[in-house]
This record gives structure tokens, sequence and C-alpha cells, in this order.
């Protein structure tokens, strides 16, 4: 019969190992930030101190603080049961997250909490565990708290996490170099937290006070991925489909194209947000961002279906069924959700392709004689060149059969040479900054009477006809007063 031996784990290799569970500086700070919002805090400051000579970073919240025994247990590696059931705000999980987002950014983690004024600490030191090989922690006494950096911020109930040795922050630079790679780190973190907990930020979860959460005094702004404060946002109808008896929600939006944003709204999404990698599914747990931009493999990812969203909410009595990870920030939603997102998907990104392709349907919709026109058979999808605009009719008429031959190879070779990729890759990542005209006031009026010339020669000619084939060649776009203008004086 087989004997049990007893084989615990070496405590300086494990803890080693935990360093590398793939944290970011962003990931390790959300998932201590978690256990402050599942304290019940309304105010959450972080503090990156580099002119101390030992540099810290320290997390201080308002919650509801925990006593000695309490910090003790909360030090403890899996100090909670991933399968017992939790409290519906509770954001935690495997009783990982402290320790092991802590060691991934530095090698000495101190906690000290509060309770009604009654203070307790205690530290892991991962050079102490590594000489030890042992699972000893250092229990603070009353000296040793009041000596900590930005005790005097901590409140009578609340609690002040400190990072020390922080090896990994500083990637062996120093000096200045060190400065702007710690100041970059953090403005990733602040985007990151705008993001993850802006639903807590904005004061939109149930049953929770609004949350403030600072960087070094700065306060962070809530970013909403789903642009709802624009009127040109579509709210689809929410669906709900049931697991295990318990509800999870799908409320799909449509964002605007891009000539809908403000300008301060296209600069403030341009520089948080990618649209073609960040459309897909949002997935939240108990009002908390866990994991974004991911169709599941229902539909590839797009440039016509860039503005599609759909938020996801499912409360933490789902985690097994979701397989959230210890850094939760992945989440694999179970079958019964996928399928019936299976079964809307097909409507939401029709919606984004109505919205994306909108703005370039009305250059072949809007005019009665476009200058371009859109094919799509059984050949593919290609673009060609008008031959029936008046503008190309009108100067057919003044050429000979030849020159007429010519010309129509000139205008299928710029057709067929039209730069697809190019046009694609630019327009996908900087829309606003595509532009085909040049605003100059005297190449404006050259270019109309150069027009109303080939149209019409010296004849009296139709001033509506004219403006619309003015529209149509987009030459003038952004001019159209100056069109108008110059309309109304040379047909008068």
């Amino acid at each position: 019969m087989a004997r049990a031996h007893h084989l615990p784990p070496s405590a300086s290799s494990l803890t080693a190992s935990l360093r590398d569970l793939g944290y970011s500086l962003e990931t390790a700070i959300a998932d201590l930030i978690d256990n402050s919002i599942s304290a019940d805090a309304t105010d959450i400051q972080i503090f990156c101190d580099m002119s101390r000579s030992a540099p810290v970073l320290v997390i201080i919240d308002n919650g509801r603080g925990m006593t000695e025994a309490e910090v003790i247990a909360a030090m403890r590696h899996g100090a909670a049961d991933p399968r017992k059931k939790r409290g519906p705000k509770d954001l935690g999980r495997f009783g990982l997250g402290l320790k092991t987002a802590s060691f991934s950014q530095c090698r000495r983690l101190t906690v000290v909490s509060a309770v009604s004024g009654h203070r307790a600490g205690a530290e892991w030191d991962l050079a102490q565990v590594e000489e030890d090989d042992d699972w000893f922690i250092a229990v603070l006494e009353p000296a040793d708290i009041a000596a900590q950096p930005f005790f005097e911020m901590l409140g009578d109930t609340g609690t002040l996490v400190i990072w020390r040795d922080l090896d990994r922050l500083f990637e062996d630079e120093t000096g200045q170099k060190r400065d702007e790679i710690v100041n970059e780190k953090l403005a990733i973190v602040e985007r990151h937290l705008s993001l993850v907990f802006h639903r807590f930020l904005a004061g939109e979860v149930k049953g929770r006070r609004k949350l403030a959460i600072r960087i070094n005094g700065h306060p962070i702004t809530p970013f909403d991925p789903f642009c709802r404060r624009n009127t040109a946002t579509q709210i689809l109808p929410e669906e709900t489909v049931w697991v295990d008896d318990v509800a999870v929600s799908m409320q799909p939006y449509i964002l605007p194209h891009h000539s809908r944003l403000s300008a301060s709204e296209y600069d403030y999404y341009q520089d948080r947000s990618d649209f073609i990698s960040n459309q897909g599914a949002y997935i939240y747990r108990n009002g908390r961002l866990m994991a974004w931009g991911d169709w599941f493999r229902l539909v590839p990812k797009g440039e016509a279906t860039k503005l599609a969203r759909v938020q996801i909410d499912f409360p933490n009595s789902l985690d097994e069924a979701w397989t959230i990870d210890i850094k939760k920030s992945r989440a694999r939603p179970p079958q019964v959700v996928r399928e019936r997102l299976r079964q809307i998907i097909t409507k939401i990104t029709a919606r984004s392709v109505t919205v994306h392709r909108g703005r370039g349907q009305k250059l072949f919709q809007e005019n009665q004689a476009p200058l371009w026109e859109r094919y799509a058979d059984h050949g593919g999808i290609r673009f060609s060149i008008n031959e029936q605009h008046p503008l190309i009719t009108s100067l057919s008429e003044r050429l000979s059969p030849e020159d007429m031959v010519s010309l129509r190879v000139l205008l299928d070779s710029i057709a067929a040479a039209l730069p697809v990729e190019m046009i694609y890759s630019d327009y996908s990542t900087h829309p606003r900054e595509v532009s085909q005209t040049i605003v100059d006031e005297n190449r404006t009026l050259d270019r109309l009477r150069s027009l109303k010339q080939v149209l019409y020669g010296d004849g009296p000619g139709d001033p509506n006809a004219f403006l619309n084939i003015v529209r149509s060649t987009h030459l003038f776009d952004g001019q159209i007063e100056a069109a108008e203008k110059f309309i109304s004086e040379a047909f008068a």
C-alpha cells in the first residue's frame, strides 16, 4: 500500500516562480484595487515616490480595513478558496492577487491596515524568504507601523499597501532615464484603470458609491468604451441568457462614425483606443471590466465591423463557467452565452457595417452622376471611374475617336491603380488626417472657372446642375460656400 509523504513546496523557488505569472504594472495595480473595492473603498490613492533613496509605490484606500488576524490571513498564499461562494460585491477569486500581483513588481510587500483607529501590519520580504527557504512573514510592531512611508495618509479605517525593492519597475535604469520609464508606465496605468474601472468611476455600479482614484494626486476620469454620451451611438436591444439559473446580460452598441465625433471626442478616443483591435465583446464581472476586444472566433475582426461593441455582464457566482484566470484578464464565455452571441452577432455587425460604410455610400448615392462607381459582383468588389459623369462626357464630345480610346485607357489605368491597401491603412488608423482637398481660395476659383468652361463653354449653363457636379467631384469639399458664391455670381 502506498504511503503518504509530506512534500511542501520550496518557499524560495515557488515565490520566484509566482513572480512571472505575466502581470504588467497596470494589471498588478488593478488587482490590488479590486481588493480595495471589495472592502467598500470610495477613495483610492496611488503614489510612486521616486525622490526617496529607496523609491516606493503605495496604494492607500479608505475601505473597511483589517484587524491583525485579517492582515496575516490576507498575506497567506491561497487566502481564499476559489470554489467557495463569495459575496456578490467581491472582486477577488483565488486569494493570490495581493501577493502575486505585488511580487510581479517588487521584492518587499508591506500591508498596514486600520479599523476604528487600531492599526496592524505585516510584511513579506523575498530576500528573507530566499535566505530561510520558508514561509515566514514579519508582523509589525506599533513603532514599525508608524515608520512606514505615507503612514500619515492612512485614516482611522482603511488599508495601506507598500511596494519596495521595485526591481521590475525600473528595468535596470537609473537617473533621468529611469524616471522617464516610470512616468511612461504610470501613464499606461492611468489609461488602463480609467477603462477597467470606468463604471465604478462613473458611479454606475448598482449598490456601490462612486469611486475616486488618483495617481500622484491626479484624478482618473472614466473612459467609456461605448461612447454613450454621443447621441449618434446606437444602443441595440439588450439580450439575456441564463446560465445555471443566473442571468447574463448582453448589451450591443454601435459607435458613431468618426465624422460624428466632436474634435475633443475624437482626440480622446484616438489617444486611448484603437477601434479595430478593441471591437468585440467587453466582459464585466460584478461591474469590473475583465477582458475586451474579442469576438471569440465567432466573426473575424475587420475595418467594416470596428464600430461594434457588446457589453456582457455576469456575477462572480459564474466564475467557474467563465474560466477566470488568476490575473483576471482572461474570460471565456460558457457555451450557452457563445451560442446566443452567435445569434445576435450578425445583427450587431450589420449595423456597424452600415454606420462605417454610410459615409462612403454617399459618394455613390447622393449625386445622380457620381465620379466613382462601386461594383459588387461575382468578380468581387471593385471601384471604377464613371464615364457617364458630366465632366467626362463633356470632354468626350470634344475628342476624336482615337483620343477617346486613349482617355478610356487612362481612366481604366487610374481606377486599376487605386492604392486600396494604402488608403485602408491610413484611413483605418488616422481617418481625420486623410484629405484629398487643398484649401486655397485662388486655386478654388480657378478650378471653378475651368470646370464651368469645360461643361458649358461660353453658354449660360444650369446653376443647380453645376452645383451637383461640383459636389460630385469632391474637389471642393470644405469649400462649398465659396463654390455657391461663385455660382451665384457666374450664373447671374
